[in-house]
């Protein structure tokens, strides 16, 4: 563990952070399961934030306590399932009372060898914020815990030959549910997240017409997603549940409907609606343009005029 002045604890090891939560070291050094109640010690340093070098999946239960990400705080009390990726930085604040759940912590090298170890990336919710945690119903907590349980009596068994193939192979079964109930939740919230939806497509509407991409190009997956105040991956997967389109896949679409009206109403040529809409180079514009419509922008302008 690494501390210095207004930085955060980094820990290298999971048996350093089990050590500083007063915890005995794991059976295994690449894999442990965190049962909260069993915390004792002080953890008033950690509010200062911490940096881990593996993998961190946590659920809490009736938590009284928040969670700090950047500028906002998520409140735990209803309990929640969260990912965090090697060196995130998190920070807590945290309060003992009715504080219940599991942690697991697992290094990448303990899952490198494995398909797994390749494929995880395509889990989306490693990047998600705190506040984007996963919501589960009274069922999925108990499909959950049944895994974390199953987790910890592999890890109290003897470690041998086939332990490591079993746990990994738990870990998969773990987020291939978190995935289900994740797609679950864009669903179940659909209100919520069309109100966000809207919102997206009414600001891609405003960049266009106030003609800024001139200016500053075209807006980016990370513009938007900091207009609305969420992750960009978790926006890109809740759109491409939901409407079957990436957050870049709706900035095309919006800057393509800009371009059409460009080409049709204007004395433009073809090349300044590629600059109007922040493109360096018309060859890059007339690409997407007919990428996304199966017309160049002038066979389009001539077929539109005829």
């Amino acid at each position: 563990m690494r501390k210095e002045d207004h930085q955060p604890l980094h820990f290298q090891t999971i048996s350093e952070l089990l050590r500083t939560l007063g915890l005995p070291k794991p059976t295994h050094p690449l894999i442990a399961l965190v049962d909260y109640k069993d915390i004792r010690v002080d953890t008033g340093d950690m509010e200062k934030g911490y940096v881990l070098n593996f993998y961190k999946i946590s659920f809490k239960k009736q938590f009284t306590g928040q969670i700090r990400y950047g500028q906002g705080h998520y409140d735990f009390e209803e309990g929640g399932l969260s990912f965090t990726a090697p060196h995130q930085r998190i920070a807590a604040t945290l309060e003992e009372r009715d504080y219940s759940g599991y942690t697991l912590l697992f290094h990448p090298d303990f899952i490198r060898n494995y398909p797994l170890g390749k494929n995880i990336t395509r889990y989306g919710f490693f990047s998600y914020a705190v506040a984007e945690a996963l919501y589960l119903s009274d069922k999925e907590k108990k499909v959950i815990f049944a895994l974390f349980d199953a987790i910890a009596i592999e890890l109290d068994n003897n470690i041998d030959q086939f332990s490591q193939d079993v746990l990994v192979s738990q870990i998969e079964t773990l987020l291939n549910y978190s995935s289900r109930f994740y797609n679950r939740q864009f669903i179940t919230r659909k209100v919520v997240h069309n109100d966000l939806i809207a919102e997206m497509e009414s600001y891609l509407s405003a960049f266009f017409n106030r003609d800024e991409a001139l200016v500053n190009g075209p807006p980016t997956v990370q513009q938007v997603a900091d207009q609305l105040r969420v992750s960009q991956r978790y926006l890109s997967d809740m759109l491409r549940s939901l409407t079957g389109q990436t957050t870049q896949q709706h900035i095309h679409a919006r800057l393509i409907e800009k371009a059409k009206d460009l080409l049709n109403t204007g004395n433009l040529t073809t090349a300044e609606v590629a600059y109007r809409l922040g493109f360096d180079y018309p060859q890059s514009f007339n690409k997407l343009f007919k990428a996304k419509t199966k017309l160049s922008p002038q066979e389009y302008r001539q077929s539109f005029n005829n």
